[in-house]
């Protein structure tokens, strides 16, 4: 492991790489209950979508692991799987499941092409540093509002967008019990504090009736549900070569190109991964990873795989190497057979986890130029519009617009590069025309 990871050159080891992989898991185990549910909503078999969602997280990240040498993970993605949903199937479209799952398995063979042409590179080091680093804080908003948001402890509110929750009891009470918990860990610099605050937190809630444990015990243990009823369910080619199927594929490419551009550049950001340049050694092989799971996704039966915003929990706990990213994905091989078991660990206990991580994802804001407005505002739209938009490649979009229009009002073309006017030009069409 030493010689194919390089640990000590990474300043980690075994234990801190096999903690951090446990806990990026944790954070984001949520997804094997919430992926399926979304998609049976669709008119997928529940039980086939869970194995399908558990087996090409599982292949994605050893792809990114033993490929990339990364500790980030993949799995299918939030608002991905919504757009699948409540757009393409029960949204204005009206399209079945299968072209949905087609459209999907399209994009990831047109992202295998792009990432063989460094298209994905060249997006990826377009990005100036200091939105490389607004990217990383804004993240860290965006991840902590997912928390709060998903345990209760903010909510929709009567006339307001966003209010507080009833704190005083039930998810929302647990979810505050575990940031306290894991603070104090954190504050006695407890090793694995996070995973620790997960599992304590869980237990906690069982008494609150938040935790529900299961009527059987002996069900915890099963063979992984069939996958015969969503593997290779494809349409034609009537359907494939139509303007609806153009349209979904574009959409699918879009959100997924920049939420894992920007989640690679603000994990790697916090992790102190990029090079002076602020460029991502290997960011091609990590590219290559969500592109081989999206295929794998789409062929078991999944809506689009991406790289995770939680791949920041592992990271915050020492994971540096590819080593995280397997221990995550040999996770994910355990939960085939342990689902019950997994499906145990409430929204309110993974929440704490999710909003001390944004705070770890905040430090690069220190880093920030906000004497130069040209820097300071493209930086501030993407850090604001990522929660508020609640979505990674809304805010990066906004960001490089604004960096784009500020520095050529203001005569300094030669800080532009060319990819970033390109895809600002993209940009604006797509906001013109869809």
């Amino acid at each position: 492991m030493e010689k194919f990871f390089k640990l000590k050159e990474h300043g980690t080891n075994v234990k801190t790489e096999v903690l951090a992989g446990i806990t990026t898991f944790m954070t984001m185990a949520y997804i094997l209950v919430v992926n399926p549910g979304m998609l049976n909503a669709a008119g997928m078999d529940l039980g086939g979508v869970f194995t399908a969602t558990a087996l090409s997280s599982m292949i994605a990240t050893l792809v990114m692991a033993l490929y990339a040498k990364y500790p980030f993970a993949l799995a299918p993605g939030m608002g991905l799987n919504a757009f699948f949903t409540f757009s393409v199937v029960l949204g204005p479209m009206g399209k079945s499941w299968q072209f949905a799952l087609t459209a999907v398995l399209i994009e990831g063979i047109i992202f295998v092409l792009l990432s063989f042409v460094k298209a994905r590179e060249a997006i990826f080091e377009s990005i100036p540093i200091n939105l490389k680093n607004a990217v990383s804080v804004g993240i860290g908003l965006f991840i902590s509002f997912i928390g709060l948001s998903g345990s209760g402890v903010v909510k929709a509110g009567d006339g307001t967008i966003v209010a507080l929750g009833e704190l005083t009891s039930g998810a929302p009470l647990l979810a505050i019990i575990g940031i306290i918990i894991t603070g104090f860990l954190l504050a006695r610099n407890v090793k694995g504090a996070l995973l620790i605050g997960i599992v304590l937190t869980t237990i906690i809630g069982i008494p609150m009736g938040v935790t529900m444990l299961p009527e059987n015990f002996s069900t915890i243990v099963s063979m992984p549900p069939s996958l015969k009823d969503v593997a290779f369910k494809f349409v034609g080619f009537d359907e494939i070569f139509s303007f609806e199927m153009l349209v979904v594929v574009f959409t699918f490419l879009f959100v997924d190109i920049f939420d894992t551009v920007g989640t690679l550049a603000g994990v790697a950001t916090k992790a102190g991964m990029l090079d002076k340049d602020g460029k991502l050694p290997r960011v091609g092989s990590a590219l290559m990873a969500d592109s081989i799971g999206t295929i794998a996704g789409a062929c078991l039966g999944t809506s689009t795989v991406t790289t995770f915003v939680e791949s920041a929990s592992g990271v915050a706990e020492g994971g540096r190497t590819g080593l995280t990213s397997l221990t995550t994905a040999c996770m994910f091989g355990i939960a085939l057979f342990f689902a019950p078991l997994f499906t145990l660990v409430p929204t309110a206990a993974t929440a704490p986890a999710l909003v001390i991580v944004g705070l770890f994802m905040m430090s690069p804001i220190t880093k920030l130029n906000f004497e130069d407005y040209t820097e300071a505002i493209p930086a501030f739209l993407t850090i604001v519009i990522m929660p508020f938009a609640y979505s990674i490649a809304e805010g990066i979009v906004f960001g490089m617009i604004s960096y784009v229009v500020l520095k050529a009002v203001s005569g300094r073309f030669k800080e532009i590069s060319p990819v970033m006017l390109v895809l600002s030009f993209l940009f604006v069409l797509r906001f013109i025309f869809m």
